[in-house]
């Protein structure tokens, strides 16, 4: 009987997955670490000191062989007390008690789906970049600093905070609203604005949407360079290349746009959506419908900001409810 064996087991069969019970450490754990009492006992005269140092030799071998196993501290101290001599004692019982526990150990842990030995939790593919392999060399520095031994593999700790920053990474998505992300600095115009005064915005301030508000402040159109390619009368029989020129002509003065309005030629039926939406519901109108940009409204159906799909993609990318000042594109 070999006492030891008992905590063995309970690595073994109650946290397979730690690298202290792996089939190495619990073999070669035990087995060495019996073999450098029975040294200490054949050549320390004073049991004290050889039980001590017992137990130290054991535990800087397991170190070096990469089999550090807690029992075997214990299966090293065994023999000192027990003054066991003869070396055929950490080949049996020992080492064939440790290998009969792990060959069961593993018909255990794989009938109740636990996979033992434990392979190393799968970690993402991403492609390697300069900030993946900083990633991977913050992690090292911190293992260096912690100056422990952990009871987990490196391989199911990054794992483990992979999958961390995706449950937070769904669950920010989940609470972020229009209004988190929206651009807040607008550009718009009235249904009176002069076509040549709203392409003039256009070009000053690089952007592909023009909300059109009413007095009190609510949306009624929106303008893009689209419906300027479409403005005019007779445009419905022109090739793409005769609409590229005429956009060309707003830029450069040389088409006439008279007296034309914005309330002339803007797209009546907006999509909107409210400030307090979640993006995730947002997500696919961009997606199936074409939209670029959907103009938020408030509780009181006023025009309070846009979201466009770069604010998405930054909100993605970002996740946090920042509010940008920046003007939308």
């Amino acid at each position: 009987m070999i006492a030891p064996l008992g905590a063995s087991a309970v690595l073994v069969f109650g946290v397979p997955s730690s690298p202290l019970a792996q089939p190495w450490a619990v073999v070669a754990g035990n087995a060495l670490s019996t073999l450098v009492g029975i040294a200490c006992v054949r050549w320390v005269a004073s049991p004290e000191i050889a039980a001590a140092l017992a137990v130290g030799l054991a535990i800087a071998l397991m170190f070096a062989l990469r089999c550090l196993h807690p029992p075997g501290g214990a299966s090293a101290l065994l023999v000192v007390l027990n003054g066991i001599r003869d070396p055929f004692f950490a080949l049996t019982p020992v080492l064939v008690n440790s290998v009969l526990l792990v060959a069961v150990g593993m018909l255990f842990n794989g009938a109740t789906r636990r996979p033992y030995p434990h392979r190393a939790a799968a970690v993402s593919r991403q492609a390697r970049d300069d900030e993946a392999d900083a990633v991977d060399a913050d992690l090292n520095a911190v293992l260096a600093r912690y100056n422990q031994v952990l009871d987990i593999s490196r391989d199911d700790l990054k794992a483990l905070l992979q999958d961390t920053q995706l449950s937070a990474y769904q669950r920010k998505l989940a609470n972020l609203t229009c209004g988190d992300i929206m651009s807040k600095r607008l550009i718009t115009v009235g249904h009176q604005t002069l076509l040549q005064q709203a392409w003039a915005l256009f070009q000053e301030h690089r952007i592909k949407a023009l909300p059109v508000v009413n007095a009190a402040g609510g949306i009624v159109g929106i303008v893009t360079p689209a419906d300027f390619m479409r403005a005019g009368d007779g445009d419905r029989g022109m090739n793409f290349e005769t609409r590229l020129r005429k956009l060309r002509g707003w830029t450069d003065g040389s088409v006439s746009a008279g007296s034309g309005r914005v309330g002339d030629i803007m797209t009546r039926q907006v999509r909107v959506a409210s400030v307090n939406r979640h993006l995730s519901e947002l997500i696919p109108l961009f997606g199936s419908t074409g939209h670029h940009h959907i103009p938020i409204i408030d509780g009181a159906d006023h025009l309070v900001g846009i979201v466009t799909q770069s604010d998405v993609v930054a909100a993605l990318s970002a996740l946090g409810p920042a509010s940008r000042d920046r003007l939308y594109d």
